[in-house]
């Protein structure tokens, strides 16, 4: 945002310099920046991730417990940015000359920061480690605007 506000001063100043048959060039483009307004409602974004305990390295039970427990957290945080920042996924497919599929490959990646999450719950399924969090997005309003962002 303040980045926009450095180019229409630029083009103000711009203006000034060139005179006023430029300004009549610009007169019809409205620039606005009220800034992110509060929304009505803030709602509370849930993600739950989950790890196999067996199937962590380790030599003892504990440390693929505390393995599974780190992967099952990590997994819950990459879902959260998925619904914050989305999902960039690329697809690639290889056909032939007689127009037969020779193969298909999907990769999806996820990238972004999540701010504010808490873990709600910790525990064991059976073989599987699971890590629940959540994410107020109120919280997350109120962190850009002690960051002076909006």
């Amino acid at each position: 945002m303040q980045f926009g506000k450095l180019i229409l001063v630029g083009i103000a100043l711009s203006l000034g310099v060139c005179g006023c048959s430029s300004v009549s060039l610009v007169k019809n483009v409205a620039f606005t920046d009220d800034g992110v307004k509060a929304p009505s409602k803030f709602p509370i974004l849930r993600a739950t991730g989950y790890a196999s305990i067996s199937r962590q390295p380790g030599a003892t039970a504990e440390i693929k417990q505390i393995k599974a427990m780190r992967a099952s957290k990590l997994e819950a945080y990459r879902e959260l940015t998925e619904q914050v920042s989305g999902i960039y996924v690329k697809a690639y497919e290889n056909v032939n000359a007689s127009s037969i599929e020779t193969s298909s490959n999907v990769k999806a990646q996820v990238e972004g920061y999540v701010k504010g999450a808490r873990v709600i719950r910790q525990y064991a399924i059976g073989d599987t480690y699971a890590t629940e969090l959540e994410l107020d997005t109120r919280v997350v309003f109120d962190l850009y605007k002690m960051r002076g962002a909006l």
